[in-house]
């Protein structure tokens, strides 16, 4: 018989564009996001993110299994910067932001 894995806590993945200070776009994963950014903002996240801080959260995707994420995450990367754009806007639309 198996043995009951115990839980770790949240086991979902988003995946999330911010702006850099300079403009660039920046996508990662991360479980919990809003860490995940004053992280990137205090200078412990991504080496890409250390030299382009501060970092404002623009959009986020929930509900991933880590595996998923990574594809999804790939997937935004090799997006030209307008329809990365796009994916920002259209959630604003969408959500009201």
């Amino acid at each position: 018989m198996l043995k009951r894995m115990k839980s770790k806590g949240k086991r979902e993945w988003s995946v999330y564009l911010v702006r850099c200070v300079d403009g660039s776009l920046y996508t990662g994963i991360a479980k919990d996001v809003p860490t995940r950014v004053e992280k990137h903002n205090k200078g412990q996240g991504a080496a890409y993110t250390r030299s382009h801080r501060p970092v404002k959260l623009l959009y986020q995707e929930d509900r991933f299994t880590r595996s998923k994420a990574l594809i999804r995450e790939a997937q935004i990367k090799r997006f030209p910067r307008p329809k990365k754009e796009a994916l920002i806007s259209w959630r604003g639309t969408h959500l009201g932001n």
